[in-house]
Order: C-alpha cells, then sequence, then structure tokens
C-alpha cells in the first residue's frame, strides 16, 4: 500500500453597495483569523518501527489502517522500519507531499521526532503512543493498562497449582505489571508475584533466559507483557505444559489448553476512532487514555482449562468496573 489535484469605464465610486459591504466582509472575516478549510482526513499515513507482520503490534496498527480506509473510504499508506529522527523526518515529508494530513507513529518512541518536526506541518495531526504529547497539532494516546493488567492476574491467582506466578515485562513503567501483581494478591493471598524485566519489546533471548529461571523456581503461570517476544515465550511455556496470560493480542490460538486468557488492546479499533475524531474536528491534542468503556481493552477468549464460575464471576467485575472505574480491591 506504499504506493500505499472589471467593467471597463465605470468609476470605482459608482460600483454597486452590495459589492462593496461583501468586500469589507470578508476582509474582516480574514482579519479575524477564520478557518478557510475544515480538518477532515484527506489521507492517512502508518509509521511502524519494525513490521506489520509480526502478528501482534505491527499487524495491530496496519489493521487499523484497513478499518481507516475502509470506513471513511480513504487512500491509506505504511512504512516499515523507522527507526530513527530522520527515518522519521524522510517518511512524514513524503507523506505530507502526497496529500496525508494525519500520520500515525506506531510507538512511544515518535512522540520526541513529532513533537520537533510538528511546526513545520501546521495543517498535520500526529499520533503517537505512551509519551508525551507538546505541541497542538500531536495527540499522544494511552492504554489504562492498569485494569487489563488486574483482571489477567486475577485469572493467573485462580489458576496456578504452585502458588507461583510470574510477568516478564518490557519495562517497569507498564502499568499493567502492577495491575497483574494486585490481581493476582487479590484473588489468591497465598501467591507470589515473580516480576521481571527484559528492557526492550523484542528481545527474544533475554525473554526465555527470565522465563527459564521461573520454570526453575516453580511459577506455572507467566504472563509475557511485551508484544515483540511473546509468541517464543508462550511457545516455550506450552512445552513446558505451564499456562500463559496473552497480551495485546488474544493469543488463544497459540494454544486453548496454554493460554488462559489474553489481556487484549484494541488498537485497530482506536485508530479508527481517532481518525473518526480527527475527521468530526474532535480529536484533542495532548495525552489522550481508553480503557475497558471505550470498548478498545477487554479480555480475550479463554480457555476451557478455566473454571466457568470464576470466568461469570470476573465478567460481572469487569462490567462493573466499567460502570464505576473501581476495581474489585477497591469495593470490597
Amino acid at each position: 500500500m506504499e504506493k500505499a489535484y472589471t467593467n471597463k469605464g465605470v468609476d470605482k465610486m459608482y460600483k454597486p453597495l452590495w459589492l462593496i459591504l461583501l468586500i469589507l466582509t470578508l476582509l474582516a472575516l480574514s482579519a479575524c483569523g477564520q478557518p478557510t478549510t475544515t480538518n477532515k482526513v484527506e489521507k492517512v499515513g502508518l509509521l511502524v518501527p519494525d513490521t506489520i507482520n509480526d502478528q501482534v503490534w505491527g499487524t495491530k496498527g496496519y489493521k487499523g489502517m484497513l478499518k481507516i480506509q475502509s470506513k471513511l473510504n480513504i487512500d491509506v499508506f505504511y512504512k516499515e522500519g523507522i527507526i530513527t529522527k530522520e527515518d522519521t523526518e524522510i517518511a512524514v515529508k513524503e507523506y505530507v507531499k502526497n496529500g496525508v494530513n494525519l500520520i500515525f507513529g506506531h510507538g512511544n518512541d515518535y512522540a520526541a521526532f513529532f513533537n520537533e518536526i510538528a511546526d513545520e506541518y501546521p495543517d498535520v495531526h500526529f499520533i503517537c503512543f505512551n509519551g508525551d504529547a507538546k505541541q497542538e497539532n500531536v495527540t499522544s494516546l494511552n492504554f489504562k493498562a492498569h485494569a487489563m493488567g488486574f483482571f489477567g492476574g486475577m485469572v493467573a491467582g485462580e489458576m496456578t497449582k504452585t502458588n507461583k506466578v510470574g510477568v516478564i515485562a518490557a519495562f517497569e513503567w507498564q502499568p499493567e505489571v502492577n495491575g497483574f501483581f494486585e490481581g493476582a494478591s487479590y484473588q489468591n493471598h497465598d501467591v507470589d508475584v515473580e516480576i521481571q524485566f527484559v528492557e526492550s519489546w523484542d528481545d527474544d533471548e533475554t525473554a526465555i533466559n527470565e522465563l527459564d529461571k521461573m520454570i526453575v523456581e516453580g511459577v506455572d503461570v507467566i504472563y509475557p507483557a511485551g508484544d515483540g517476544y511473546n509468541v517464543p515465550v508462550i511457545e516455550k511455556i506450552k512445552e513446558n505444559g505451564l499456562y500463559a496470560i496473552g497480551f495485546v493480542s488474544d493469543q488463544s490460538d497459540l494454544g486453548e489448553a496454554t493460554v488462559l486468557t489474553s489481556t487484549v488492546q484494541h488498537v485497530d479499533d482506536l485508530y479508527e476512532l481517532v481518525a473518526e475524531r480527527f475527521n468530526n474536528g474532535t480529536l484533542e491534542s495532548g495525552e489522550l487514555y481508553f480503557d475497558f468503556d471505550d470498548g478498545v481493552i477487554s479480555m480475550g477468549k479463554f480457555s476451557p482449562h478455566v473454571d466457568n464460575k470464576f470466568k461469570q464471576e470476573l465478567l460481572l467485575h469487569i462490567e462493573e468496573y466499567r460502570q464505576t472505574g473501581l476495581l474489585p480491591n477497591q469495593t470490597d
């Protein structure tokens, strides 16, 4: 898709009065800075640091583009492997030349790049994830991931047989990490939660090493909270006959006997929502936050190993959270 327009002989003092008034009105409007065009979506561009074929994060961004294309009937484009400021500047310049006025940077690194160049493109709106949006035409999207981690932790606390569960997270700032800890502890007062950080979204080797340590320690439910390495981690969890909580995507297809459920971020739906807001003039700049009640976070398919009574109780807790914003440990 990266492929992907005066009558002669009449003195001025005798011009019709209505014409003079019209000219004065237009000049007044211009002086007041009134917009002459609307910020409708014209074309949309996506920048991804890796590939759209990773079946997790990058793929979700690409699916978001397809939803925007279908919903708004406009051209969309994508570029892969955009990881530096220079790459970003070149890509943005090309997009703008081709009429793109809404650009998604599929990650938090793009926030700094967009903040630096946004002034050069006042007619373009820039979208990034989990970053500081400092310009009027920059918006940062953030998932309120604490709650999804909490509910994933509840499942882990319920299903563990050793009373040992683990999180292999990418970074310490991820809100789903504390959420998982709280949820597991709420559901099972005897549980121990092991937490390790990879310091990267896609370092398979380090993530697998941390998994090996957890297996030795008797951890039997693991939450690989990194979209770039969670698939190989879950495959190894399956080889060892243990349980996993999927991350970002519904990963039940990796094995219903292994993946108890998933904490799903519907990035594609969020992209469509953002494009619609921009199109109708309601998209705000700055940091925006989205949660279960926005329809962009949910739990994935449940394994048949999860007790149905517990599952129904969990779903009731999730619905209560949608309605009140309060987690189970805040209402008891």
